[in-house]
């Protein structure tokens, strides 16, 4: 095992044999800068704590009921979710052509072997140091910065009502639909993605804290404590909506609030 590694790399597992689970998260111990963030026992289980959690690997049995390793894949660049490093494990060697096919990063045969996953873990270390250097400097283009609305529009029933940009609480999206919340109303917004949304809004106010959500960092409520040292935001809505904070985002929040 490589010593003095300096990177984290966050992992998942999921196997529907709890033995298996269980075996390779001891193994897995091994290996001081990796930490197993979460298990699942269904390939659906899966995709949701890709979503949730931004893993940076993610080791997935191949025989799963629901959805299994190879579907958790496709699923996850069909719906162009962050996607991890993935290692498949089975007892079955035939499914190595296509977990390969998939780009998957690695193909592990159960029992796992120590000196195999030794050699897994490494690989991965490599890959995100990559990830994490520096690209080069690049003179930057000169370009205008995006207006700053102080004014947006809300569709609310059969009426389009405009909100001070700073009663915005939060947004979301689902199935490219954007919904803000606000201090008065709940409503959809004429923006098409988040991302458009966010640049025309002050970033030292608006800060896209999971891939779904922007929220005002003026309207947080709560800071709640979660799932393996992750956490979630409480808002000032009446509802008291819950919002995770992705992994990326997480060493910001720490930063911001000095958690």
């Amino acid at each position: 095992m490589t010593g003095g590694a300096t990177i984290s790399i966050s992992a998942i597992i999921v196997d529907d044999e709890r033995l298996a689970c269980d075996e390779l998260t001891y193994l897995l111990k091994e290996f001081p800068d990796v930490e197993v963030v979460g298990t699942g026992k269904n390939g659906l289980e899966a995709v949701r704590m890709i979503e949730d959690l931004e893993p940076d690997l993610a080791f997935l049995d191949v025989q799963m009921p629901g959805l299994d390793g190879l579907g958790v894949i496709q699923r996850v660049r069909e719906r162009n979710l962050p996607s991890p490093f993935f290692v498949l494990a089975t007892a079955y060697e035939q499914y190595a052509v296509p977990a390969f096919r998939l780009e998957t990063m690695d193909y592990l045969l159960k029992p796992v072997d120590k000196l195999r996953l030794t050699e897994t873990i490494d690989r991965v270390r490599r890959l995100i140091q990559d990830k994490q250097k520096p690209a080069p400097a690049e003179v930057p283009a000169v370009q205008r910065p995006s207006p700053q609305r102080t004014k947006l529009l809300v569709r609310s029933g059969n009426r389009n009502l405009i909100v001070d940009a700073n009663d915005v609480i939060y947004a979301t999206i689902d199935n490219g639909l954007i919904t803000m919340v606000t201090t008065t109303i709940e409503g959809q917004s004429n923006y098409r993605t988040i991302e458009e949304l966010q640049s025309n809004l002050d970033p030292d106010v608006f800060w896209r804290v999971h891939r779904s959500y922007l929220v005002n960092i003026n309207r947080i409520k709560e800071v709640i404590p979660w799932f393996k040292s992750s956490y979630q935001l409480r808002m000032e809505d009446k509802k008291g909506t819950e919002i995770p904070v992705s992994r990326v985002q997480t060493k910001r929040l720490r930063a911001l609030l000095k958690l």
